[in-house]
Parts: structure tokens; C-alpha cells; sequence
């Protein structure tokens, strides 16, 4: 995956799209910037960019996703994908449905998918090294370009969806106690059940993430 590294921008997904949008880059491609001013997190609202933390979006072509994944789902699959990795370096974090990173109660980053053209495009904010207040930060050091380096080599080992999921759903009980989203109307997920397609229902309704 190639990558262009950046010291200051208003938003690595932006000015990825516009890359993409320009044809000035192919998928897959990754941004990565020491500084972001106006990230763009979950519902549209702003995600603080503090220097040290990790700021990211990357691109892969939709052709290029798992056959069996729903797109709807993408948010759950590559936030998963992080978080593994964070697990397996000894970091307590959990993903809140659908993606949002979790340290205990405090969220610490979130992955965000939309799609630009053919590709799948993909925001990552982490709390690595200090967080604002009400926000959490990780748990364990760790440099943004290592993190980075692991991250990418987890990604391109595409795994099924049925893979990651089967990990995932063993999880899903930590979400009991906290909330989500539909239409902007905060909903409990207390009594949420989880489905194979990465979609939940609540109520009779089923929620997928578009996010």
C-alpha cells in the first residue's frame, strides 16, 4: 500500500477523496498526517486532532474487499483489524458497535467508511498519546508508524468477513451497558442482537452502521 505522509491537514480522508477524485492516486493508498485540524469522525461531527495521536484514511477498491462482506459492515471489519493487532500488544481495548474504540468506558478513536467512486475510503483517529476531556487515550506505547506498519500488513492478509466476525460476536456483550445511533436518536443496545451480516436489531428493527 503506498502512502503519502503529511505534517498538517484539515482532514486525511478530504484530501485523500480529492486525490482519488483527481486521479493523482490509485487505490490502495494511505494518508497519514502528524497533525489533522478538522477530522471528520461518526454523524459528521469534529474529531480533535491532537499532535502525537494517530490521524489516518486509507483506499482500497471495492473489487478488492472481502467476497463476503456487506458494505454496510466495512466499519466493523477494518476497526476489528486494529483493534487485534492492539490486543495482541497487550492493550485492553474493545470495539464499541460498530466503530468506536473503547478503553474500559472512555472511547479513544473510531474508524469511519465511505465510498469515493470505486473505492472504499476509510478515516482512522486513535488517541495514542493524550485525549481531550471526556475522551480516553491507549493504553500501552506503541509509535503511530508502527502501529501503521502492523496495521497494513493486517490488511492485506484479507481475512473473510466470516473470520473477523466469528472473533467479533464472541465480544459484542461488552456493548450491553452503552448506546448507539439510528436516525440521531440515541438508542440503547442493551438488548441489541448481534447478526451475521454485522447488523443488529433492536426493538424488531435491524441497524446496520453506514458509517
Amino acid at each position: 500500500m503506498t502512502t503519502t505522509y503529511l505534517k498538517k491537514i484539515d482532514s486525511t480522508q478530504t484530501y485523500l477523496k480529492n486525490l482519488l477524485k483527481e486521479k493523482k492516486v490509485n487505490a490502495p493508498h494511505l494518508v497519514l498526517a502528524d497533525i489533522q485540524t478538522n477530522g471528520i469522525g461518526s454523524r459528521n461531527n469534529l474529531w480533535t486532532g491532537i499532535e502525537g495521536n494517530l490521524f489516518l484514511s486509507f483506499a482500497i477498491s471495492l473489487s478488492e474487499l472481502p467476497k463476503d462482506i456487506k458494505l454496510e459492515s466495512c466499519s466493523i471489519y477494518y476497526a476489528y483489524l486494529l483493534k487485534d493487532i492492539l490486543n495482541n500488544l497487550n492493550s485492553s481495548v474493545w470495539l464499541k458497535w460498530p466503530n468506536d474504540f473503547y478503553i474500559k468506558d472512555k472511547k479513544i478513536g473510531g474508524l469511519i467508511t465511505n465510498i469515493s467512486g470505486k473505492n472504499l475510503v476509510c478515516g482512522v483517529g486513535l488517541n495514542l498519546l493524550s485525549a481531550p476531556d471526556t475522551f480516553g487515550k491507549l493504553d500501552i506505547n506503541i509509535s503511530k508508524y508502527k502501529l501503521l506498519e502492523l496495521y497494513i500488513q493486517n490488511i492485506e492478509k484479507k481475512y473473510l468477513w466470516k473470520q473477523v466476525f466469528s472473533k467479533y460476536k464472541l465480544e459484542f456483550y461488552r456493548n450491553k451497558d452503552f448506546y448507539t445511533h439510528d436516525d440521531n436518536i440515541k438508542i440503547s443496545l442493551d438488548t441489541a442482537t448481534l447478526q451475521d451480516d454485522g447488523s443488529i436489531i433492536i426493538n424488531g428493527k435491524r441497524i446496520y452502521s453506514l458509517r
